[in-house]
């Protein structure tokens, strides 16, 4: 019997450091501990520990400085969750440059919750948007996102050119919308989302599920959304 794959030592350093940062242990400008002290921490030479500093810094975590050592430069987005949800305003509301990246789009049939949340028949067709969302290039969380291709003709071809959800529902005749219901829970992410994520297989994420409804309460888009639970700070907005 196979053995299961063990994490790998410098993973594991970046996953221990960024729960630091986000229980505030370090906050932004703060000097992280020597390379010396981060291995004899972790039991680790110092080659791993470059290892996981270099890749905090490709996430934007933190900052090296020459002659002086590594800084922390990010601190958790405060997102808001409201009637309305819009990803590139929040991002640029918190001071940060949004962007979003292209996983898959795919045409297939409703499953029966995703029926039920959009009003179609199970086995509707509706196209399915995978991507992910980044801040300042750093990954904050991976989603999908479910349309009714009834009754939004033409939402696939233009999700693939703008990979912005209210640009492309703009582009099909939906001008505006606005969160019909959202449901949050905490889960474990699995392989693939840590590989996004840049995370350890289990650590936690924030699962916002919703609805998006049209002035007239007709739902336009049923979305699931995992937040990196060390970057994000999901808030309430009424």
């Amino acid at each position: 019997m196979a053995k299961p794959a063990k994490t790998p030592l410098w993973l594991t350093i970046c996953t221990a450091l960024r729960r630091d940062i986000f229980d505030g242990r370090y906050g932004p400008g703060d000097k992280l501990p020597t390379e010396a002290q981060i291995a004899e921490r972790f039991g680790v030479n110092r080659h791993t520990v470059r290892h996981a500093l270099a890749r905090m810094a490709e996430d934007g975590v933190v900052r090296s400085r020459r002659g002086a050592g590594v800084f922390v430069t990010a601190r958790p987005t405060d997102y808001p969750i409201g009637r309305r949800v819009r990803f590139h305003e929040n991002l640029r509301a918190a001071g940060q440059r949004p962007d979003k990246r292209i996983l898959q789009i795919e045409t297939r049939s409703a499953t029966a919750g995703e029926a039920q949340a959009l009003q179609i028949e199970p086995g509707s067709p509706v196209c399915a948007y995978h991507g992910l969302s980044l801040a300042d290039d750093a990954p904050i969380a991976v989603f999908e996102s479910v349309f009714p291709l009834e009754r939004l003709p033409g939402i696939d071809t233009a999700l693939a050119a703008q990979p912005g959800v209210t640009a492309a529902l703009r582009e099909v005749g939906i001008d505006d919308f606005t969160r019909g219901s959202t449901r949050l829970t905490a889960v474990a992410a699995d392989a693939a989302q840590a590989l996004h994520l840049h995370l350890t297989e289990g650590d936690p994420l924030l699962r916002s599920t919703g609805v998006n409804v049209t002035a007239d309460g007709v739902p336009v888009e049923y979305g699931r959304t995992l937040f990196a639970g060390d970057r994000v700070t999901l808030t309430l907005d009424e």
